[in-house]
């Protein structure tokens, strides 16, 4: 053994035994085997960090990536604070008024709700699950029984009740960076805001107008999607802050398979746009593909 260490009189290195060279090459083959096969060409280009996609129907996994790790979920939040609050059975009709505790927390960010603007519980819910609005989202919490504590216990039970065993919530914005979880766990927040019609009308709805003081102000849906014909989509819901990047989640339905879809950290302002298109041609050209191998 001690002659296979040393170096020979020439200065070279002595060839490896063949056994263990044979071990050597076939490891490295079997590497760049495993290697070459995630590199599947029929999968979707996807540019988003963490990704799901769910048919519906019976809870296959058609595409993954990283999707049991826990993460920043911004305001995709909004669905499970729509959530607790039907469930509560507080009335839509009720109206509300935005007091100076409304204003955002815990970050500060653009609102055009206005301290002093009285709005009914269901056009609050209305804009912050179209438009995304957080002072909005933080009234149904300040206005929720027992206030927002009781708000933010209610949400992190549903999460459970759910099965979301990954998920957190400390508000009901999404402002916070502590609001996480998985994007298994968004696919059963997704499913259950599905079933439920307010969520599917107010999430979809392209635009809506309420009256602030004086005026008549138009707000937009967030998702351009939404108004996109070649697109049925059911329930939706956008998100950002820099901690989670661009996120979409949404269930729709696509060449006839209802199907959940989780982008998040998706890079770019219009990537977790251009993402969902890409599912959409992806499961279009499976679809074909399956279609054209049947008539053969």
């Amino acid at each position: 053994m001690r002659s296979i260490n040393r170096a020979s009189p020439l200065g070279r290195a002595p060839a490896l035994p063949s056994a263990l060279a044979g071990i050597f090459l076939c490891v490295l083959a079997c590497h760049a085997s495993a290697k070459n096969l995630t590199k599947n060409p029929n999968e979707p280009k996807l540019k988003s960090s963490s990704v799901l996609i769910v048919d519906e129907s019976d809870s296959s996994v058609l595409y993954s990536r990283n999707s049991d790790i826990a993460a920043p979920i911004a305001s995709i939040t909004k669905l499970m604070t729509a959530l607790v609050v039907l469930d509560a059975q507080q009335p839509l009709d009720e109206p509300i008024r935005i007091t100076e505790a409304d204003r955002d927390f815990p970050k500060a960010s653009f609102s055009r709700l206005t301290v002093g603007t009285t709005l009914t519980r269901g056009d609050l819910m209305h804009l912050a699950l179209m438009s995304s609005e957080n002072r909005a989202a933080h009234a149904l919490g300040n206005n929720y029984p027992g206030g927002m504590p009781a708000m933010v216990v209610a949400m992190n039970a549903k999460a459970k009740a759910l099965g979301m065993s990954s998920a957190h919530f400390v508000d009901p914005t999404g402002l916070s960076s502590q609001n996480v979880a998985s994007p298994e766990d968004l696919s059963k927040l997704v499913i259950a805001a599905s079933k439920n019609r307010t969520i599917r009308e107010y999430s979809t709805d392209r635009n809506y107008a309420v009256r602030v003081q004086k005026h008549l102000v138009e707000f937009r849906n967030t998702d351009r999607l939404v108004a996109n014909p070649a697109w049925n989509i059911i329930v939706q819901k956008t998100g950002y802050i820099a901690e989670a990047g661009k996120c979409l989640v949404m269930a729709a339905v696509i060449e006839g398979r209802s199907v959940v879809i989780v982008l998040l950290d998706s890079f770019g302002k219009y990537t977790r746009v251009a993402d969902a298109q890409r599912v959409k041609t992806w499961m279009e050209s499976a679809s074909n593909r399956h279609f054209q191998a049947e008539i053969r």
